[in-house]
């Protein structure tokens, strides 16, 4: 899927970016969160269905976590 066929997405990046430009976005659709390359805002994206992107953002939490 391309961004452009998610016409009404609204994409935001982590806080934790700082203004730059190359990470990710994120945009919650129905059913899903859609993943883009900031760098690419027209390019591919990822659905993760709703269950998914809690069980990735629980593990990266925990990955954070086990860092400090």
């Amino acid at each position: 899927m391309l961004a452009s066929e998610l016409p009404g997405a609204r994409w935001r990046k982590s806080s934790r970016t700082n203004g730059a430009n190359n990470c990710v976005e994120i945009a919650h659709v129905p059913e899903a969160v859609a993943i883009r390359d900031s760098k690419q805002p027209t390019g591919a994206v990822l659905l993760l269905a709703n269950a998914a992107w809690d069980r990735f953002r629980a593990s990266a939490k925990r990955y954070d976590s086990d860092m400090l």
